[in-house]
């Protein structure tokens, strides 16, 4: 919410990437092409036979409780006030919550529909950390799947199906 860097620190993208593992092997997630920056997350995915929005909402709401835990819990963490506060806020703001609210309701999915729109949206995730100023080049960044498409080959840090 908010925009907050809260990706900033590695033990937070960690549990992103652990809930994309176990989504990965128990759920039926299939990884296409993905990007984690500071203050968000883009996915490229589908799922075997499971309900995508299924699989999405338990991402969410398995995330959030980890990372709202891990903030709270994290005495070094000096935002750890002012983040928890604005999840808190926003949680307060909308009646499905019970205390805070992480990630934004609305997923904004976008159908893949042709060959060329995948690979635009692929490229449009994979430059996110180029065009924000972090690596000169997308396969440099290590929160992303950039790599693993540079290189033909899977060498980064989550699983893929290859588009």
């Amino acid at each position: 919410m908010e925009w907050v860097d809260v990706f900033s620190r590695k033990e937070y993208r960690d549990i992103v990437l652990d809930s994309i593992r176990f989504c990965q092997q128990e759920k039926g997630l299939l990884l296409h092409c993905w990007c984690i920056m500071s203050n968000h997350l883009h996915l490229v995915i589908s799922t075997r036979n499971e309900n995508l929005s299924d699989v999405l909402r338990d991402f969410k709401k398995y995330t959030s409780k980890q990372i709202i835990k891990a903030i709270s819990e994290n005495t070094q963490e000096s935002r750890r006030e002012w983040m928890l506060e604005i999840f808190r806020r926003e949680g307060a703001k909308n009646s499905r919550n019970t205390r805070f609210q992480f990630w934004r309701q609305d997923n904004r999915p976008m159908e893949l529909y042709s060959g060329k729109f995948i690979i635009q949206k692929m490229n449009y995730v994979h430059n996110n950390p180029v065009e924000a100023g972090i690596v000169v080049n997308p396969e440099y960044y290590l929160y992303s799947s950039a790599k693993d498409y540079f290189y033909s080959k899977k060498c980064g840090l989550l699983d893929l199906v290859f588009l």
